[in-house]
């Protein structure tokens, strides 16, 4: 069964030609085949657009909420690990 195809013309900005060829060469594929499979990507990932990364945000901020992250004793911590590395930086190598 022939696959009907339809050619177009698009401008790209240079970076996005370089990123198109380098794609195709290291698939070893058509530049048409790294677009569709560039798109076919795009339509399936569930991409939110604008609002993308306040959702992420929100969804970090649940998780936070839900597992009952302790954000003071994270920051002890962290002030614990960053003082033993300092420590380990200035007695030199062993």
């Amino acid at each position: 069964m022939a696959i009907t195809t339809i050619k177009s013309t698009y401008s790209l900005d240079v970076e996005s030609v370089r990123t198109l060829e380098a794609l195709a060469r290291r698939w070893q594929v058509s530049k048409s085949e790294v677009l569709r499979r560039a798109l076919r990507i795009a339509a399936t990932t569930g991409d939110e657009g604008e609002n993308a990364p306040l959702e992420a945000l929100t969804r970090l901020q649940r998780t936070v909420r839900e597992r009952g992250v302790d954000f003071a004793e994270w920051g002890r911590g962290l002030k614990r690990e960053r003082r033993a590395v300092e420590r380990r930086f200035r007695s030199g190598p062993k």
